[in-house]
């Protein structure tokens, strides 16, 4: 038989080396079972109330209820799209001008109006007031913030205005 005092070592150092290394393995086997309880706690919590099926039906619905959100997503991102296309052709830029058209007869009652869309379309209304001859109103076309036709002042500078309105 082999003996460990052959080589220099000392049998009870062995042995007491062999209990540190059992006691230490202990240790470890304890905390494991220890972590191990508090995993089944949870899944027993988790699980509680509910078996296979009934989770199975949980997920299903968020699912549906998940395909039901997309669904509604692509429905309001569709509308969306048409409602920006629609902006575009509406009015967004204003310029207004009062002025006295007949220099001290028909007061500030005249003005210039001018209404145009994102792009600069639109048109120009002028509505001079006398207080004699009664209430004269012209409407010019704009095309790209463009007008083809001669302009007062007063309509000059609705228009500025109206392509300067927002920045």
């Amino acid at each position: 038989m082999f003996k460990f005092e052959n080589i220099g070592l000392q049998t009870d150092l062995i042995v007491l080396g062999c209990l540190a290394v059992l006691v230490v393995v202990l240790i470890l086997m304890i905390v494991q079972i220890n972590k191990l309880s508090n995993i089944r706690k949870r899944y027993e919590t988790f699980m509680s109330e509910a078996d296979g099926k009934s989770l199975e039906h949980s997920f299903q619905k968020k699912f549906e209820n998940m395909d039901y959100i997309n669904m509604k997503l692509q429905e309001i991102d569709t509308r969306l799209d048409g409602i920006d296309k629609n902006l575009l052709k509406t009015y967004q830029k204003m310029g207004v001008v009062k002025y006295d058209a007949f220099k001290e007869v028909g007061g500030t009652l005249s003005f210039v109006l001018t209404l145009l869309t994102k792009d600069n379309d639109g048109f120009i209304l002028n509505s001079m007031h006398s207080n004699s001859e009664g209430c004269y109103t012209y409407v010019k076309e704009v095309k790209s913030g463009e007008v083809f036709v001669t302009l007062s002042e007063e309509e000059r500078q609705s228009l500025e205005e109206a392509k300067n309105c927002g920045m």
